[in-house]
């Protein structure tokens, strides 16, 4: 990683003492303004303040510039630029605040409203480093890296006890192959912090590249061995193996970060090219998929490379259109109801036979309908769809089940999932991006359909961390690369209904019905699936759609004469 936010960021403080009508109030604004303090104890003290109404001007700012780090810290981004905009009007010139606000927007990736606020924080303080380091990472991110080196010269020159300029321009200067700078630069922070684990992660990188692979090996070993599930050093080491030629060793590595994090953009990019080599290409297309089409509010340097070498190489893999073969249409529907561990759908495997049945009555070559599935059953069902997929115009999935967004990221339930802790999703749920690229090797429509924004049925018990924002229901809303339409049965952050009385679910209704009218674009479809389910459900229900299809041709599911 290129970065590791401590949790604890200095607050700046500013502005003259309040009078504490009260002891405890007292106590909490001595706490408040203590940049000393135990994070969750200054975080609770700030929020007792806050929620008391107690506190006014900039020492308000200064409570909601904590509360907005601890929001940071739960990956809830929006919510903590909303806070830290609030704490920026009380003072404008708290540069902390200003600099956390450029960090939640960059998260956001919204790169150019970080840097904007990174760039007022030095305007105001010219010496403050954090913001030089956090403007080197964009830098870095864009792949310019003589300006990331720059600033991450300016970090370390104001603020030279700050462990992350130190290994920042180390990551710079092995990319521009100074590795005896980057050895010593390594070494800096060492002395800053000698167990801090992005030193080990990147410098066996360097190492690696400068051919030292048992040093290499030795400092990725060493934090996996504390670190197992440290996918950043999985993918480290076994890149390292691929530049000595042990495909095996690298295959490994990279099946674990896939097991640890199945929508990995370096893993599934670095294990479709041992594929590629071993000459099993189709699962080499179906991880080059998964890299390509990851969605990911941003790449950081290493993960945009993985990116490209799995768009290229998808490219280049391909099967190419035999001649006059034009208009195949192929479509996976899933409805997932029979759940072990919480309760029971009766709607979804009765919506997918409905859709399954209306695709094959309009023309679909394929339709793989399949209901009820484990997570194992569910991943064989989109690579057997994948390779379908491949060889059409058209590809179709609609799933109806339980669905739910959890830490960004929004996950489709399988039959067998159990999700004690929000963590949990990552091994026992099928992420959006997996059936995203299940889709994407058609060569002119990938529609993803989702009757599945229902309440999170697992929220009540599960285990909230620290590190995971959990929402109880709905998905978040996605940007689909271009070429991509994504259609939610009920727009972001809201629920949809399953039907009453044993009728199915309103949008399946509405699709269904709608998608046999003749001379319909696809744009305009969703459209009037939209109103249909809208006034079915009294505004209670609307559906949604990000990205199109391409937009130099029209769509039709039924072309009419």
């Amino acid at each position: 990683m290129l970065r590791v936010i401590p949790l604890t960021l200095a607050i700046l403080i500013s502005g003259a003492a309040m009078a504490a009508s009260d002891p405890q109030a007292g106590d909490d604004l001595a706490t408040c303004r203590d940049r000393q303090a135990e994070v969750q104890a200054r975080a609770t003290a700030c929020d007792n303040l806050l929620n008391a109404d107690k506190v006014a001007g900039k020492d308000k700012g200064i409570a909601l510039s904590v509360r907005g780090n601890t929001l940071i810290n739960k990956r809830d981004y929006v919510r903590a630029i909303e806070v830290l905009s609030m704490a920026v009007d009380l003072d404008p010139d708290n540069v902390v605040t200003l600099n956390l606000r450029g960090l939640a927007y960059e998260r956001r990736g919204q790169d150019d409203l970080a840097m904007a606020d990174y760039n007022l924080a030095l305007q105001k303080r010219p010496t403050y480093g954090v913001p030089y380091n956090n403007r080197g990472v964009i830098q870095l991110r864009r792949g310019a890296l003589q300006s990331a080196l720059d600033d991450f010269n300016l970090s370390i020159k104001y603020t030279p006890k700050f462990l992350l300029g130190w290994t920042n321009r180390a990551r710079v200067r092995t990319l521009m192959k100074d590795y005896g700078g980057a050895i010593a630069d390594f070494a800096e922070a060492e002395k800053i912090d000698p167990a801090a684990p992005q030193i080990a992660g990147n410098r066996c990188i360097t190492f690696g590249l400068m051919g030292k692979y048992d040093q290499a090996f030795a400092d990725c070993g060493g934090l996996i061995a504390k670190q197992p599930k440290n996918v950043f050093a999985l993918n480290n080491r076994a890149d390292i193996s691929m530049l000595k030629g042990d495909l095996d060793a690298a295959l490994k590595d990279y099946n674990v970060a896939i097991q640890i994090n199945p929508n990995n953009v370096r893993a599934h990019s670095g294990r479709g090219q041992i594929y590629e080599r071993k000459k099993d290409l189709a699962q080499a297309r179906a991880d080059y998929r998964a890299a390509a089409y990851s969605l990911t509010r941003f790449d950081e340097f290493d993960v945009a490379r993985a990116r490209a070498v799995a768009q290229e190489r998808l490219a280049a893999l391909t099967p190419q259109v035999p001649a006059g073969a034009t208009g195949r249409r192929v479509a996976l529907v899933v409805g997932n109801g029979d759940y072990k561990n919480v309760h029971a759908l009766p709607n979804p495997p009765r919506d997918a036979k409905l859709i399954a049945g209306v695709l094959r009555d309009i023309g679909f070559q394929t339709v793989i309908s399949v209901s009820d599935l484990t997570r194992d059953k569910f991943f064989e069902a989109l690579q057997a769809f994948a390779a379908e997929a491949e060889k059409a115009d058209w590809a179709v999935v609609y799933y109806a089940g339980h669905g739910f967004e959890i830490g960004g990221v929004n996950y489709l339930v399988p039959v067998d999932a159990k999700l004690a802790a929000d963590r949990d999703a990552e091994t026992q749920a099928v992420a959006l991006e997996q059936v995203i690229a299940a889709v994407g090797a058609a060569r002119k429509v990938r529609l993803v359909m989702l009757d599945a924004c229902r309440d999170n049925p697992f929220a009540p018990a599960m285990q909230r961390t620290l590190s995971l924002k959990l929402v109880d229901k709905g998905f978040s809303n996605i940007e689909p690369g271009a070429g991509f339409m994504v259609v939610y049965a009920a727009k972001h952050g809201e629920t949809a209904m399953d039907g009453d009385g044993g009728a199915d679910s309103p949008f399946a209704t509405a699709l269904a019905r709608e998608i046999k009218v003749p001379k319909v674009e696809i744009r305009k479809l969703f459209d009037i699936i939209r109103d249909d389910v809208w006034s079915a459900t009294k505004r209670e229900q609307q559906p949604f759609s990000y990205g199109s299809p391409p937009g130099r041709e029209d769509f039709y599911f039924v072309a009419g004469k």
